[in-house]
């Protein structure tokens, strides 16, 4: 049985609207930004805040939240490497498809990995891919342990847990830093501003 990889019987379909059309449509470029960190680090609220924000100033956006998605789409996948390394290859390439539809996708997830945001980076022209890096230190995600999951992997109870037993590996090169000032966080809506004034910069925010 022949099988995805190795197929060489199918062709790209291409259609006569495209994305610069589409873009024209929304007033707005596509583009991915994918939040990254340690669980409690404030992904998910500065995904939602982002999108609110991008909404309020008529942006079309979605949100793909790392365990939404475990619900439906990478419901079969465990969190063991290799599985990681899966759940994040498809997120990324439903990113791009929504970046190619026009919307501004953010990707909210832990991704410990280095190598795997970096294989989502490449399936995207550079300029594409905002890398939002969410550095705060582990105590202070421990210490919100708004899930009880640290509570649990320090126990025993969770195996393979980012920043307990298992590594994460934080950017070395970013397009946004997003860091605790004297140990406290800025706002949902400060730390949402700030990617809004760069994808404002970078022209994302109109279609040419």
């Amino acid at each position: 049985m022949s099988t995805l990889s190795n197929s060489t019987n199918i062709f790209w379909q291409e259609c006569p609207v495209g994305k610069v059309e589409r873009q024209k449509l929304l007033n707005q470029r596509g583009c991915v930004v994918w939040i990254t960190g340690l669980s409690g680090s404030g992904k998910s609220t500065l995904a939602c805040s982002l999108s609110r924000e991008l909404h309020s100033r008529g942006k079309l956006s979605y949100v793909l939240d790392g365990d939404n998605l475990r619900h439906g789409l990478n419901k079969d996948l465990s969190f063991k490497p290799e599985d990681r390394t899966e759940n994040i290859r498809r997120v990324g390439e439903v990113a791009k498809l929504f970046a190619d539809a026009g919307l501004i996708c953010i990707a909210s997830l832990i991704s410990p990995y280095r190598k795997d945001r970096d294989a989502c980076r490449a399936m995207l022209p550079d300029a594409n891919f905002i890398e939002v890096y969410m550095n705060v230190p582990l105590a202070l995600c421990e210490a919100r342990d708004t899930k009880g999951l640290y509570k649990l992997a320090r126990a025993g109870k969770i195996k393979g847990f980012t920043g307990i037993d298992d590594p994460y590996e934080p950017p070395l090169n970013c397009e946004i830093e997003i860091q605790p000032k004297d140990g406290f966080c800025a706002t949902p809506g400060a730390m949402a501003g700030q990617v809004v004034s760069y994808l404002e910069d970078k022209g994302f925010l109109k279609d040419q």
